[in-house]
């Protein structure tokens, strides 16, 4: 016998329903808080039949999936274990009992690493309008989504960045990193970039950046940031924080800006790092060091994501997906977007 639960039915097996196939649903769950970096065995895949939809509401069946940092220091705030992981999806429009969403459009869903889920509309985002055929929907979880807004509205509203300055990002190869540096050069500014491995700063040489070094196989951090530019730096756009901030603080220009965007390096980190002090550099250099994230401008997201389509379209602004195939391996593909396995935005296929 199927055992409700709310509106959720555990079934183990197809069942038919009110004449009608139930959709069965298939969820990672978080099964323990990550200790350290986080492993396969922190996760469980679970089934659930969906019960019919009501009115007012839309039935959706994920197409890409979006792995992100972001998930791993907010699963310990916004989470309880059991829970469904977080995230944001690109997901079809299965049926509809809301005149707002048609059968066979597509939205922006947060309903996290789940196949199929019940909305009420509310919280759905409808895809960019006149979504261009031969672009990829993915990019709606990147380019042009939350990594495309974050590096747009980061670079714009708090490094302030101006023609003919020099701009700093680490984390370069990942899904925000890539597109600051680019959006920089559409600007007019001169790009450093550091990443993890050879093939990154290979690509990131070839879609545009200045400069690019490999920061685990320079002698000396300190050294590869002056070679890179020995003025030192305007902008710093901040994804990893531990030892290479600390560095990079000290090659700030004078009334130099930092967007504080991640701290990467620090995720995994059971034990608090103690590092240099950064009151120093702030005062005498008279920097400005701001935290931020991308929801602070919701209201001006249309703005961001036009901008970023046209970029685009018109070829300025280039993208890479690393694609993982199939729900099945999205907890490998966490871990490995964790440790930096990824050029570009990592995303995971339904099937």
């Amino acid at each position: 016998m199927a055992k409700v639960k709310g509106r959720l039915i555990e079934v183990p097996f197809t069942v038919i329903f009110h004449h009608h196939r139930m959709i069965l649903s298939r969820s990672w769950t978080l099964v323990k808080h990550f200790e350290g970096a986080p492993k396969p065995s922190d996760f469980k895949l679970k089934e659930v039949g969906l019960s019919p939809i009501k009115n007012g509401e839309v039935m959706l069946e994920a197409e890409y999936f979006s792995v992100d940092p972001y998930m791993r220091p907010y699963s310990k705030h916004m989470m309880k274990e059991g829970d469904v992981m977080i995230g944001t999806q690109v997901a079809r429009v299965l049926e509809s009992k809301n005149s707002e969403f048609q059968v066979g459009s597509f939205v922006l869903s947060n309903a996290g690493w789940t196949t199929h889920s019940i909305s009420n509309g509310k919280e759905l985002t409808p895809l960019l309008a006149n979504w261009p055929a031969h672009i990829p929907r993915s990019l709606a979880l990147g380019t042009i989504g939350m990594p495309g807004l974050t590096s747009y509205f980061g670079l714009h509203e708090i490094c302030c960045a101006k023609k003919d300055e020099i701009v700093l990002v680490n984390g370069a190869a990942g899904a925000v990193g890539t597109i600051v540096g680019q959006i920089a050069k559409i600007i007019g500014c001169k790009v450093v970039g550091s990443a993890g491995s050879d093939d990154k700063v290979q690509y990131l040489k070839e879609i545009g950046f200045d400069e690019v070094f490999n920061y685990k196989t320079v002698s000396s951090l300190e050294e590869a940031l002056k070679k890179a530019s020995p003025e030192g730096y305007d902008c710093f756009f901040e994804n990893v924080g531990g030892e290479f901030a600390d560095v990079a603080l000290l090659q700030m220009r004078k009334y130099g800006r930092i967007a504080v965007c991640g701290a990467i390096s620090l995720y995994n980190d059971t034990v608090p790092r103690k590092g240099p002090y950064v009151h120093y550099p702030l005062i005498f250099q008279e920097l400005r060091m701001e935290g931020f994230t991308v929801q602070r401008w919701l209201n001006r997201y249309n703005e961001g994501l036009e901008k970023l389509m046209q970029w685009v379209v018109e070829g300025k602004l280039k993208y890479d997906e690393h694609i993982t195939k199939g729900f099945d391996n999205m907890p490998s593909a966490f871990i490995g977007m964790l440790k930096g396995d990824n050029i570009g935005k990592a995303i995971i296929t339904a099937k």
